[in-house]
Formats: structure tokens, sequence, C-alpha cells
């Protein structure tokens, strides 16, 4: 559960730290003139936005605000695109190939985000139609054994017969 917990704090935060990341590597790693552009308008622009995007996907479900945890599926995604995120920050031989993976698990962790975020908020209560298109919601049904509750009368009008 507090692993849970952590990276449901380390949303937001990831959101910064990731990009940064990328600007910090392209200087350590000496990535060159052309790769220093791509970080500066293509590559951490969009982590930064996916990541808060992402996020606020993440943070709408209800089980989430509640358990103030993600759920382990979002550990696994996000584990993963950070991970090639950090890997792409390296700007080494498997470049292009973390880049395109990383694309990948964006997508992926979008798809796992949007897949419980459905799931979660989908409606519990059937409403049901009659044949001129009004809509109501079905009685629930009542229990075979009547509830004998001694401190509660019921009256029953009756209509008057004379």
């Amino acid at each position: 559960m507090w692993l849970r917990r952590l990276y449901f704090h380390c949303l937001f935060p990831a959101a910064v730290v990731l990009p940064l990341w990328l600007l910090v590597g392209w200087g350590v790693f000496q990535a060159g003139g052309l790769a220093f552009l791509w970080v500066l308008f293509i590559a951490a622009p969009s982590v930064l936005v996916g990541q808060t995007v992402l996020a606020l996907l993440v943070r709408a479900r209800g089980s989430v605000r509640a358990e103030r945890a993600v759920s382990w599926w979002d550990v696994l995604a996000f584990s993963v695109w950070h991970a090639l995120i950090i890997a792409t920050g390296f700007f080494s031989s498997w470049f292009a190939l973390s880049l395109v993976l990383a694309i990948v698990a964006a997508v992926g962790v979008f798809w796992v985000s949007i897949t419980q975020l459905w799931r979660e908020s989908r409606a519990s209560v059937m409403l049901l139609r009659t044949a001129d298109g009004t809509g109501y919601i079905p009685p629930t049904r009542s229990s075979s054994t009547p509830r004998a509750d001694p401190t509660v009368v019921v009256l029953e009008e009756r209509p008057h017969q004379s």
C-alpha cells in the first residue's frame, strides 16, 4: 500500500521532474544542438502535458481519491513509462528505440487510465423506458419476509362504505 500511495503523491511532481531530466540528460550526455531543440520544443512539453493529463485521469477515479493510492495497474503502467522516459534521456545508441517505446507506453498508460475510469464511473442504476419513451427507475424487489418492527404502527385508511 505504501508504494501505491507514493505513486499517488508523485504523479504531479513527475510532470516537472521528467522533462527536467530530459534537459539534464541532454547536457550531461552532450546530445547536440538538434537534440536540444527536440527536447525544448517537443519532448519536454509533451511529457509535461502528458503526465499532467494522465495524473488528472488517475485522480478523477473515486477509488483513488478515497484511498489516496493508485491501483497496481497504474503502478505498473507509470513505472514502465517513466523508465522509458529516463532511458530516452540518456541519448545513447538505443535512443530511437526508447523514444518509440516511451510513446507506445504513454498510449498504454492513457488506455489503462481511461479503462479504469470508465469501469468505475459506469452507472449502477438501470433506467427503463415505457412505450411512449418516459424513463423510470424500476422499484427494488421487496424481501419475502416482512419486517416486523413493534415500534412502528401502520394505519390504513379504508373507503367509507354506506
